[in-house]
């Protein structure tokens, strides 16, 4: 299967693709509300709660945007490598994760997120700088 007809498919086929898809994938974080399926034998994340999707695809922009500078970016808009996109999305995760309780186990997104949601409130007053530069400092790729 060629590469645009393969997006294609994966576009028809799930709704609400998971923004955090690789760092479940690659067991770096996991969540309740992802539904893992099979696209021409490739393993996709999908999300089966439209609330928990809108807030984890604004969690992700925001990350995004607070990484550019870290990854080098002038910009945050635009394809980023794996490795890059890994950082911000298993590093992003886990320095959530560890500001908000002080452990690091990302072990249900859906859940962290809305106790974010509820600790923090505007995505603008997360601690976007706390959070990446816990990232540079200790997330480490395979």
């Amino acid at each position: 299967m060629d590469e645009s007809a393969y997006r294609q498919v994966l576009t028809t086929s799930i709704a609400r693709p998971c923004p955090f898809e690789r760092s479940i994938l690659t067991h770096c974080a996991s969540c309740s509300k992802a539904e893992k399926y099979n696209v021409a034998e490739r393993e996709v994340v999908g999300c089966d709660r439209v609330a928990g999707y809108k807030q984890c695809m604004e969690l992700y922009g925001a990350l995004r945007h607070s990484f550019s500078f870290a990854l080098h970016k002038t910009h945050a808009e635009g394809p980023l490598t794996h490795a890059q996109e890994m950082r911000v999305q298993c590093g992003g995760l886990k320095g959530l994760r560890y500001i908000m309780e002080g452990d690091v186990e990302v072990a249900d997104v859906d859940g962290m997120v809305t106790q974010a949601r509820q600790t923090y409130g505007e995505w603008d007053d997360f601690p976007h700088t706390d959070i990446v530069h816990w990232a540079a400092e200790n997330y480490r790729p395979r």
